[in-house]
């Protein structure tokens, strides 16, 4: 289940608290990203399809609670990312990055105390 980027803004609201209503989601991202109520509407009914999150009725509104978690959902991009880009492996990916000057000395750093974690748990 692919969640596109403007779902994504919907699931971040939800991430960080749920559950909300559709008018609380355009309350708060509404402006930025000069949605209207059936912009967010319609986004809500595409995540339900693809079961990404569930409604539950709270008088005449829908409350929206995520049924997929941020976690599920940065697995799922990085590693379409890796996949698509990097042919599924990590050095590549960190070979890029370092090559475009984009890791900073403390980026380095930890990527040396995660590597040296690994090596120790073999």
């Amino acid at each position: 289940m692919a969640i596109s980027e403007a779902e994504s803004v919907v699931m971040d609201v939800l991430w960080r608290e749920a559950p909300r209503s559709a008018e609380d989601i355009l309350s708060e991202v509404g402006p930025a990203q000069n949605w209207q109520e059936g912009t967010v509407k319609s986004l809500l009914n595409r995540l339900l399809r693809k079961n990404a999150v569930r409604a539950e009725r709270d008088g005449r509104r829908y409350l929206y609670t995520p049924l997929l978690t941020r976690q599920q959902y940065v697995l799922q991009e990085s590693k379409g990312l890796l996949d698509r880009l990097f042919g599924g492996r990590v050095a590549p990916l960190v070979a890029h990055f370092s090559e475009h000057r984009k890791l900073s000395k403390k980026d380095i750093a930890e990527l040396r105390k995660l590597l040296q974690e690994l090596d120790d748990e073999r």
